[in-house]
């Protein structure tokens, strides 16, 4: 799978990481692993929807019965969820494709860290075993997945970040 392609925005403020995958199944089956909490837990088991509307929330699990509230920016049914996390935003796009659907992740990102590789990493993860999950197939080592793309990540951020100073 490619990489996010990372750009600055905002005249350098802030960046923004774009990850697409086509799929040959239907928006309808891609829109429930986005918000159905049975089908997000396979995915993403931290985190659940809590109040699907616009001013609504997901819910993260941070472990040891902390839990982060992530508001609900924008809802669409069958097109757009956007949400906050932490400083950044998470928008979720569906489009019909002849072949199915088109999975659109971009992550509005307020100040690049040496932890946003990991999350970038984490995200192209997440979306490779929505696919496979869709597909019937599974992940063997997410895991080994993250290490691989995290490293991958580390890179493209290199290069961004040495973009952003010249």
């Amino acid at each position: 799978m490619m990489l996010a392609v990372i750009r600055s925005i905002d005249d350098g403020s802030a960046y923004e990481a774009r990850f697409e995958r086509v799929l040959d199944h239907s928006v309808a089956s891609v829109w429930a692993m986005l918000t159905d909490n049975g089908e997000l837990a396979k995915w993403f088991p931290e985190l659940r929807v809590d109040d699907l509307r616009v001013g609504g929330a997901l819910k993260f699990d941070m472990g040891g019965g902390e839990e982060e509230t992530m508001e609900i920016l924008a809802l669409e049914p069958l097109a757009v969820l956007a949400y906050t996390w932490a400083e950044d935003r998470v928008r979720f796009e569906l489009a019909e494709t002849p072949e199915g659907c088109r999975l659109t992740l971009i992550e509005r990102i307020a100040r690049v860290t040496d932890h946003t590789p990991r999350d970038l990493a984490g995200w192209h993860v997440c979306l490779d075993v929505i696919v496979a999950l869709l597909d019937g197939r599974t992940v063997e080592s997410r895991k080994a997945a993250w290490e691989k793309e995290y490293e991958a990540y580390k890179k493209l951020i290199e290069q961004v970040r040495a973009g952003a100073h010249q």
